[in-house]
């Protein structure tokens, strides 16, 4: 690949950048125009990062598709279809896209939250909506513990692609990989985006937990507890439940649920201190895609009648007024069948 294209000039698309580039050349796809100048430039104003003379910018889809077969988007969720639909009459069967977007769509059936009815059948996967929205066939996901402000800062992270398609694994990996970045390699493609998604909602009970005081044992209690529902959830939506307890499952669930640099953990911290939900999100500078992802599971928990404890009473705590030290008083008192019954 003469040059990989990334879609999207957030924090983590960035990191993608600077990962890439220390193998070959990069495009990145922003609507902004100011911030491609500023890239075009050699620098990203709000992450303050350098970036290589091997990385150009545009807003133009079309010279980004034309110049570019292997595609990473970085879009949030809840404008990744929308964006497909744009980029919809330049793409090619020839194309390959890895998406690196955790979280789930519902668009389809989005309009009123109140009154969802949706079923198993409306929650997309991100490459489920690329492969539903374009003539692309070969697509991945990137998923893993990667913080973006410790890959910024050199230190060292490993990553997963996972695809159904081996080449779309060993081109994941030709680009990404290097001393400090190491890639595996998974079949396990839906399992790998449903862990992506789930972990950031255990990641803001995590931090509403820090934000109570509490400490590591019900830290590490709470991310126990939501390994088990990220998998009853995972095998309820049709993948395997082993699939979750690698680097996509467990890892990227212990670092996000852990990490002053996970946004997810900040709003959950943010919130359990007393700031109203509707600031935190108007001051929030990216995308926090665990409070989405919450709405949609809770909603499919209720029609599909699944059993996800932790989802019920966090999503009763940010959105319905419950109270913080009821709900945990109620997760403690919660009676399980057994330690370990996801298998």
């Amino acid at each position: 690949m003469k040059t990989v294209g990334v879609i999207g000039a957030g924090s983590f698309g960035i990191t993608l950048v600077k990962i890439i580039s220390r193998n070959t050349s990069v495009l990145v796809y922003s609507r902004n125009q100011e911030l491609v100048d500023s890239i075009n430039k050699g620098f990203h104003p709000v992450l303050g990062v350098t970036l290589r003379p091997n990385v150009k910018a545009t807003s133009d889809i079309a010279e980004i598709t034309s110049a570019c077969t292997l595609l990473l988007a970085v879009v949030p969720s809840s404008n990744f279809r929308e964006m497909m639909k744009d980029f919809c009459p330049y793409l090619k069967p020839s194309h390959i896209i890895i998406q690196g977007t955790k979280g789930l769509d519902v668009s389809r059936r989005e309009e009123d939250w109140q009154n969802l009815t949706f079923s198993k059948a409306d929650v997309c996967t991100m490459t489920e909506v690329i492969t539903q929205e374009s003539s692309v066939i070969r697509v991945g996901c990137l998923s893993g513990p990667n913080l973006s402000g410790e890959i910024l800062a050199g230190q060292p992270a490993a990553t997963v692609i996972a695809s159904e398609f081996d080449e779309v694994i060993k081109l994941g990996q030709t680009v990404l990989s290097s001393k400090k970045f190491f890639v595996f390699g998974s079949h396990d493609l839906k399992a790998a985006e449903i862990a992506g998604a789930f972990k950031n909602i255990i990641a803001v009970a995590s931090g509403i937990l820090a934000g109570m005081g509490m400490g590591k044992n019900m830290q590490s209690l709470l991310i126990t507890r939501g390994l088990r529902e990220m998998i009853y959830f995972g095998t309820a939506m049709g993948t395997s439940g082993a699939a979750y307890l690698g680097v996509a499952g467990i890892g990227d669930l212990i670092a996000t649920a852990t990490s002053e640099h996970s946004r997810n953990y900040t709003f959950g911290k943010r919130f359990a201190s007393g700031e109203d939900y509707e600031h935190i999100m108007a001051t929030t500078t990216e995308v926090v895609e665990g409070v989405r992802t919450l709405r949609i599971i809770n909603q499919l928990a209720k029609n599909d009648h699944l059993d996800l404890p932790i989802v019920t009473v966090l999503h009763k705590v940010i959105f319905e007024g419950f109270n913080m030290q009821r709900g945990l008083e109620f997760l403690m008192t919660d009676t399980y069948a057994a330690d370990v019954d996801f298998f």
